[in-house]
């Protein structure tokens, strides 16, 4: 039996891959520092919580095959020392990742935006199609009983792409590390500038993500997006270029459906990005044998991953939606897709600035512009997340400016924010809730209209 040992196993990610192995068979054990739900009681429910929280050396020993590293476990971490001092193999997550699936055939999703969603989609279509598969994606998905699933069978493993580093010791971009066979990216918008401090430092990861594909693999690309276009006719004449782009759809009724070949296919999901997405998983699909007539059955009962404008409430006159996006590219989009599923009702679209390229003064004009779709626009930030990531203040007033809107209401105050909501009439309007955070622990169960 296989020993491995997680280095701060309560990571959103780490606890998947702990969970993954031990579904495999594998005997695993894990420490962290601090762990919170649901990472807790995911891992209680598998039977491998730590006892305790804190490090502790006396869990290693010469009998662990693998040490897995957490992003945030540091480089005199106790565990970390005591793994080296005897000599044990350690890997960062996408390193065992690829450890676990380096005889299969490697798909990876990339992207700025939309791979967990594109991810989702071929995973859906896959297991509709009754095709094993192993993966990892960021997301819960219906019907899929984990996040990370690894086995001896699968001929193929699915991967979502991240483009941020791959621990506090490996400074690589997660996509580095796994050489795909089939890459697809869906676009390149500048993210990450804590890591990536230029726009031109950041495409060159995708520049060299593009050179990893194995030999006689296979690129499918937005041709939309520019970057990515731009990137893919500098590619190794070896690998296989298959351009995706928007296909043909319909709003009506606040359904969006496909049209393909004279018929229409209604959809779950709506908005052009994600239309787009769809045409991009579809590609990968073929790729690995789904017929179309396959993919077009399966595609119509995909309802989306979880806070991928996510459906928290609705009646005959309001929808609430959550949703993951806080980059200025996610923000036009997802706020352009409700606009489009819903034409007659008005929008309040609230973003949290949460992540440290979001909040801070450099990056911040990236934002102009990105909400002028919405009616309402609202911003929230907290003083709290600034002090954390250890940026200076910033004002109402430089973030008014950034976002170039005189229309735009600021909080600090999650209580105020959400007093704000609910006394909000919300008839014949919708509410949307982006971020990758969590507002300071507002509960959206709670603005819906009473009856």
């Amino acid at each position: 039996m296989m020993r491995v040992h997680f280095i701060a196993i309560g990571g959103s990610a780490m606890h998947n891959l702990a969970i993954a192995l031990k579904l495999k068979g594998f005997e695993v054990t894990g420490s962290d520092d601090e762990i919170f739900d649901p990472a807790r009681g995911r891992l209680e429910k598998y039977g491998i919580l730590p006892d305790s929280e804190g490090w502790k050396p006396s869990l290693i020993d010469a009998g662990i095959d693998a040490v897995i590293l957490g992003m945030h476990a540091r480089a005199d971490n106790p565990e970390l020392l005591k793994s080296r001092e005897l000599g044990l193999k350690i890997y960062s997550y996408p390193e065992y990742l690829y450890e676990q699936s380096k005889d299969k055939t490697r798909v990876v999703i990339a992207g700025s935006h939309g791979k967990t969603t594109i991810t989702s989609m071929i995973l859906h279509v896959l297991n509709h199609a009754g095709i094993e598969t192993d993966y990892m994606v960021g997301a819960q998905l219906e019907g899929f009983e984990v996040m990370v699933k690894l086995s001896d069978t699968a001929h193929y493993m699915i991967l979502e792409g991240d483009e941020y580093l791959s621990s506090a010791l490996d400074r690589r971009p997660k996509f580095h590390l796994y050489k795909p066979d089939i890459a697809l990216i869906s676009g390149i918008a500048w993210d990450h500038m804590n890591v990536f401090p230029t726009f031109e430092n950041y495409v060159d990861q995708f520049v060299q993500f593009v050179e990893l594909i194995e030999e006689n693999g296979r690129l499918i690309y937005c041709e939309d997006d520019p970057e990515v276009q731009r990137l893919a006719q500098f590619a190794r004449l070896d690998i296989q270029r298959i351009p995706y782009g928007n296909i043909e759809y319909d709003v009506n009724e606040m359904v969006t459906s496909l049209i393909w070949k004279g018929k229409q296919v209604p959809l779950k999901i709506f908005g052009r990005h994600n239309v787009q997405n769809l045409h991009g998983a579809w590609l990968v699909c073929r790729e690995l044998g789904v017929s179309d007539a396959w993919f077009l059955e399966a595609i119509g009962s995909f309802a989306g991953a979880s806070k991928r404008l996510q459906l928290l409430w609705s009646n005959p006159s309001t929808s609430i939606f959550k949703d993951f996006a806080h980059s200025p590219s996610k923000l036009k989009a997802t706020i352009h897709a409700v606009k489009e599923q819903y034409p007659g009702r008005e929008l309040v679209a609230c973003l949290e600035l949460h992540t440290f390229s979001s909040l801070n003064k450099d990056f911040l004009p990236q934002y102009r512009g990105c909400m002028d779709l919405a009616d309402q626009p609202i911003v929230y930030y907290s003083k709290h997340a600034l002090a954390l990531k250890r940026l200076p203040d910033l004002t109402h007033d430089e973030v008014r400016e950034a976002f170039s809107d005189s229309r735009l209401k600021i909080f600090n105050d999650s209580v105020e924010l959400q007093q704000y909501l609910l006394h909000m009439d919300l008839h014949q309007r919708n509410l949307l809730l982006m971020s990758s955070g969590n507002f300071d622990g507002l509960n959206p169960e709670t603005l819906h209209p009473t009856p």
